[in-house]
């Protein structure tokens, strides 16, 4: 996936996916242009909203999404309000080794990424192996700075 400063062109998201194995659909490639205009992980809704004046269904999107999260070009987290939020896995960039912590409002639910030395996790002896950061989801809750 190119940085984020990098704004890839309609060929290179084409490359990305067909690289990835799926076709490269015109609804596949909307969501995943939204999603790389995003800073923070974003609901199916959210997206919904922004692509249905496009003309897409709530369908086409949540199938795209999974799609593009079974290739690794997507991260999916819930942030334990039972909401998926989907976010683009950066190549080169920030978060690009697998889950980062996010911070959630209490107050408006708003999600925000972290940077990834905010936690360190060691893992020592008698400890699940599952804190070895494979598939570990860290959150922190509070209130955000709008909210505070």
């Amino acid at each position: 996936m190119p940085r984020p400063s990098e704004p890839p062109s309609i060929d290179e998201l084409r490359s990305l996916v067909r690289n990835k194995g799926l076709r490269a659909t015109a609804p596949r490639l909307a969501v995943l242009r939204r999603l790389l205009a995003q800073k923070t992980p974003v609901s199916h809704g959210d997206l919904c909203a922004e692509l249905a004046p496009e003309g897409w269904d709530r369908a086409t999107i949540y199938r795209n999404l999974i799609d593009l999260t079974e290739v690794g070009l997507v991260r999916r987290t819930d942030v334990g309000d039972h909401v998926w939020r989907f976010e683009l896995v950066r190549e080169g960039g920030e978060h690009e080794s697998g889950t980062h912590p996010h911070f959630v409002c209490n107050s408006c639910g708003e999600v925000a990424c972290l940077p990834d030395e905010i936690v360190e996790v060691k893992a020592t002896r008698g400890i699940p192996r599952a804190l070895r950061k494979k598939g570990l989801e860290i959150q922190f809750r509070g209130t955000c700075d709008r909210c505070a």
